[in-house]
Order: C-alpha cells, then sequence, then structure tokens
C-alpha cells in the first residue's frame, strides 16, 4: 500500500499527477460452478488486460466499483465523488470517473497490488447485476456527463471511451436489432414470393453459401471471448488457454453469452425508449440451489420468452412458406445462428438450474406456477405471489414514459401485423385472391374472436358463481355455434386442417399486438371500460407461453440421466475435487425438513 500511495506524488504524464489509483483484482468464485468460472475468467480479463489498456494508452479509464484509491482532496473539493440523483447516475461509481476527467484528473492503473473480490455465481443473480448494468449505461447515455466527455476529448480519445462504455451496450442492441430486421425482410420476401425468385437465380453460386457461413459464424459472438482467451494465455499460457477456451465451450459457454446479449440489449433498449433505471440487488451469496419456474419466467418473461417464442415463430413461417425452392444449405447457413440465439434464450434460465430436470422439482414447480397465475393481486400484494401484481409492476415504466415512448411502443407493435398480412392470403380459404377484401374479412374472424372471450370473461364474473346453470348454458351455446360455423367453413368454403394451424400462427401475433397497444394506451382503455379485458387478454397468452416453455422440461425430466448430465455440466470443476453436488443442493431442503420434525 505504501508503494501504491506513492504513486499520487509521480509526474508522469503531462505534469499531472493520477487523482485515481487503479488496481487489478482477483476473482475467487470461479471454481462454485461453471457459471462462477464463466462470469471469473470475463471479468479478470476486464479488470486486467482490459484495464491496463484503458489506462494507457487510450486514456478512458474510469472507476467502474473496482478497488481504486482516490486522491480525496481533489474529489471533494471539485463537486464530490457520488452524484445525487439515484435514477441517471444509477451507475454511481462510473460518475465520478467521469467527473474526475471532466475536471482536469487523471485515472491510472497498477498491477503489483491485486485485491479478492467475489462475483456473482448464481443464474438469477448474473442476470440482475446485467440487467443493473445495462439500465445504468442506459441512462448514462442520456446524461450531460457523456455528452460533455464526447465534446471535449480529440477524436481518437472520443472514440475509444465510446466503444469502452455505452457503445458495447449499443452495439448489443444493433446486433439483436438486426435479426430482427433481418428476419421480418425475410419473411416478407418468401410471403411476397420474391425470396423464390431471387434464390432460383443464385442457386449455383457457391461464393454466395461461402459469404454467409462466414458471417454466422461472427454471429454466434465468439468474437467477444477473444479477450478471455487472451488474458488467460499471457498470464498461463496459450496452451492452458486453448483448453480452458474448449472445456468453456463444452460447457455451453456459448449459450450463456448469448443469453446474457438479450440481457443487455432489452434492458438498455427499455431505458433509451422509457426511462426509470431502478436499482437491482443482487448479492454476492453462495448460490447453489434450485429456482422455481415461477421465478425464472417473472425474471425473464419480457426480456427473452416472449422475444424468442416472436423469433421462433418468424423462423417457422420462413421455413414452411419457403420450403419448395429453398436451398437446404443456404438455409441453414442464413438462420442456424438464429436457431440457436432462439434456444439459449428460451432455455438458457433452465439448462443452468441446478436440479432443474429433476421430476420432483419440475412438478412442484408447476404446481408453484399454477397458484402464482391465478392469484389475484391487489394493494399491498407481492410480486410473487400474484401475477396481477407482476403484470402491474412490467408496465410500471409505461406510467412514467411520455407521448414519444407510447407512440413509439405503438409503432413497434405494428410489426406483428406483418405475420397476419402476409399469412391470410396463402390460406387455401383464400382461394389465391389478392383482394383487399381477404384482409378485411380476417380482422372480422380476430374481432369475432375477442368479443367470444370477452363474452365469457363478462359471464364467468356475472354468472360464475350464483347462477352456474346460466353460465354453462352460455358456453354450451358459444361450443355449438363455433361447431356451426366451423363446419360450414369446411364444407361450403373449403377451409383446411393445415389452414387451422395457419391461422394460429396468424392471429396470434395480432391478438399480442392488440394487447400492447392497450397496454401504452392504458388510461384510454381505462376510460371506456377496455382495461380488464385487456388484463385477461394478457392473463390467456401468460398461460400459453407458460405451458410451451414448460412442456419441453417435462419432457426432459422424465429421463433420470438428464439430471446427471446437468450436474455434471454445472459443477464439473467440484466434481473433479471429489465434492458431492447433490447432496449440497438438497442441503437447505434436509436440513429445513429435519428442523421441521425436531420442532
Amino acid at each position: 500500500m505504501r508503494n501504491v500511495l506513492e504513486e499520487f506524488l509521480e509526474h508522469r504524464h503531462w505534469q499531472r499527477k493520477p487523482t485515481i489509483l487503479g488496481l487489478r483484482e482477483h476473482i475467487f468464485t470461479g471454481s462454485v460452478s461453471s457459471l462462477a468460472w464463466f462470469m471469473s475468467n470475463q471479468e479478470t480479463s476486464f479488470v486486467t488486460i482490459g484495464q491496463r489498456t484503458l489506462a494507457n494508452p487510450l486514456r478512458v479509464r474510469f472507476h467502474y466499483g473496482h478497488p481504486d484509491i482516490f486522491d480525496r482532496i481533489f474529489h471533494l473539493t471539485r463537486g464530490g465523488i457520488s452524484k445525487a440523483s439515484k435514477t441517471i447516475n444509477l451507475s454511481e461509481d462510473i460518475f465520478s470517473g467521469f467527473n474526475s476527467t471532466l475536471r482536469g484528473g487523471y485515472v491510472t492503473h497498477h498491477e503489483y497490488i491485486q485485491v479478492g473480490k467475489g462475483r456473482d455465481v448464481g443464474m438469477n443473480q448474473i442476470s440482475l447485476f446485467e440487467a443493473k448494468v445495462a439500465n445504468g449505461n442506459g441512462e448514462q447515455t442520456m446524461s450531460r456527463d457523456v455528452y460533455r466527455l464526447g465534446r471535449r476529448f480529440d477524436f481518437y480519445r472520443m472514440l475509444s471511451f465510446y466503444f469502452t462504455t455505452v457503445g458495447f451496450y449499443f452495439s448489443s442492441m444493433v446486433t439483436v436489432i438486426i435479426v430482427y430486421v433481418f428476419l421480418y425482410g425475410r419473411l416478407y420476401m418468401v410471403l411476397s414470393g420474391l425470396e423464390g425468385s431471387i434464390l432460383l437465380s443464385v442457386q449455383q453460386s457457391n461464393s454466395l453459401e461461402a459469404a454467409l457461413a462466414t458471417q454466422s459464424v461472427y454471429q454466434l459472438g465468439l468474437l467477444l471471448v477473444l479477450p478471455m482467451v487472451m488474458e488467460i494465455g499471457l498470464e498461463r499460457g496459450f496452451r492452458t488457454a486453448l483448453g480452458d477456451f474448449i472445456i468453456m465451450q463444452l460447457q455451453l459457454a456459448s449459450v450463456f453469452f448469448t443469453f446474457q446479449l438479450g440481457t443487455k440489449a432489452h434492458y438498455y433498449g427499455r431505458t433509451l425508449l422509457h426511462g426509470g433505471a431502478k436499482y437491482r440487488a443482487t448479492g454476492r451469496g453462495f448460490v447453489v440451489f434450485h429456482a422455481k419456474f415461477a421465478d425464472n419466467y417473472r425474471l425473464y418473461s419480457r426480456s427473452h420468452f416472449v422475444k424468442g417464442l416472436e423469433l421462433l415463430m418468424l423462423l417457422i413461417v420462413y421455413d414452411v412458406y419457403g420450403k419448395a425452392y429453398r436451398n437446404l444449405s443456404i438455409y441453414w447457413f442464413v438462420t442456424y445462428s438464429i436457431w440457436f440465439l432462439v434456444a439459449s434464450w428460451l432455455f438458457a434460465p433452465f439448462v443452468f438450474n441446478p436440479s432443474g430436470f429433476e421430476w420432483q422439482k419440475t412438478v412442484d414447480d408447476w404446481t408453484d406456477w399454477k397458484r402464482w397465475m391465478g392469484n389475484r393481486g391487489g394493494i399491498g400484494i407481492q410480486q410473487d405471489l400474484s401475477w396481477e401484481s407482476w403484470w402491474e409492476s412490467e408496465l410500471e415504466h409505461l406510467k412514467h414514459t411520455d407521448i414519444w415512448g407510447r407512440v413509439l411502443e405503438i409503432i413497434l407493435a405494428c410489426r406483428f401485423f406483418i405475420y397476419q398480412y402476409g399469412i391470410v392470403y396463402h390460406l387455401n380459404i383464400a382461394h389465391n385472391s389478392q383482394s383487399f377484401l381477404v384482409y378485411g374479412l380476417s380482422w372480422l374472424v380476430a374481432a369475432t374472436v375477442l368479443l367470444v372471450l370477452k363474452m365469457v370473461s363478462m359471464g364467468r364474473r356475472k354468472f360464475g358463481t350464483d347462477f352456474q346453470l346460466m353460465f354453462r348454458t352460455l358456453k354450451l351455446l358459444l361450443f355449438f355455434s363455433f361447431l356451426s360455423v366451423m363446419t360450414v367453413l369446411f364444407v361450403v368454403c373449403g377451409l383446411t386442417i393445415v389452414d387451422l394451424f395457419a391461422s394460429i400462427l396468424c392471429f396470434m401475433p395480432t391478438g399480442w399486438a392488440i394487447l400492447l397497444i392497450g397496454q401504452a394506451c392504458r388510461s384510454m382503455m381505462k376510460g371506456i371500460g377496455f382495461w380488464d379485458s385487456i388484463k385477461e387478454l394478457a392473463r390467456g397468452y401468460e398461460y400459453v407461453m407458460g405451458i410451451l416453455i414448460f412442456m419441453p422440461i417435462v419432457i426432459l425430466s422424465w429421463f433420470p440421466f438428464v439430471t446427471e448430465f446437468q450436474t455434471r455440466l454445472l459443477f464439473n470443476q467440484a466434481f473433479s475435487r471429489g465434492l458431492q453436488i447433490s447432496m449440497i443442493i438438497s442441503g437447505r431442503k434436509d436440513k429445513a425438513s429435519s428442523s421441521s420434525s425436531t420442532s
């Protein structure tokens, strides 16, 4: 410490004394699980080779919550260390580095002393931390401090500053947006018939296939692992780095980092659109226990599951309507990285959840999730006890956003109407008609379905408890009406079974778009009395999404070897040391049961 403090007296850089002495860190929690190992390697590369480069020669190192040493008098006489606003300055640590640089200070980095640090070791902890940092970067993007730094740096230092702070999160968001734009563009081409004529003309082009294969490899984000490999190579040798890289891939590191890409993009984009960043307490405890399905659903529903199901539906429609003319190799090169992205976003929380595929825990999770979905909300009801309370909290950012935020939400929701517009003209019942009347009739069908759901909801509220016979009679009449209409459509109009499945792909996104628009226009919906209908529609979609995501977990839970494989995957280093991981995971439950039996 004495040597470090002497650095304050040095005048090495343009006759300026340092104002923040940066120190490297040693992450000691890497051996807990595979996730802890991934985060430990990622953090080690950031706090050593990353910080070293940021400090010299880029000169854009700030303060990141690390054990840095501050020149107290310099900072207290120039505005203090922290900022006052708990929203804009959510990541208050980096603002102290901004202040120091703006006021003529200098930040260094030293590696002859290091400080131990524990990082998050559980999937949910890591995701909460990434969400908090992404929210903070969204607020930094809109802050005056970043604006002033960008205006006062020279051109090259400005670029270094951008790419090492908010630019990383902005590029992550753009990466996800490009996947959406790419798939919606391909969907438009395949539904309009343009893609068939284009691909038939270039079917023999081997160079095109090679180009598509190359960009698909980069799309997986393998280049993001390069700093990690370089750091391990510098410290422990490149053969060790190559071995660690291979082991990380076998332990599904690509799945984990692809999942975290979705976390960064969602929370950064939401903060840019609506603001309202908030602190998320992660805790740094020794977390090795099974997270319930309802907990995972609450945490990842809006950030990953909804987006993953949307991309999955895009891929299915793209595959079904272009299969007749498509070259299989080109299709695989174009879409395999997106299939990987979808699988990571939908199932990574369960793959990295200890005992995630154990049958008894799966049954308990389903019971807990059904109870959570059915409970009514209200004042004082916590989010983990009721779906309604959680849903209201998820819409909180729309309560405080401005008019432009609502307009952008409505415009973005209109993308779902592309499904409906494109698919209805491919139905057999349309008889290849290009008339606009076909699209109008599809809206009539959608309105009829929503009206029937509204009638059932109103009937349940009015007659469900006191007039059971009347309510059941209403449902019977609706059922016979549905059978009559379907019979007429099959016999007279030429409806087919394929059309029924296509209609599900067509109208499910339409209902979700109506739901998003209704949530953005909350005040108007309450004024005309439609808010309860919006809430019931949302509950129905949540049930469908939960069942779709839960079904693969149930199927995998039937096979006992899946649990063994998952435990080995998550705790490979512990197995190498001879630890009994199953006893550690179930230790909390055994302890609780023994204490209850004793009492």
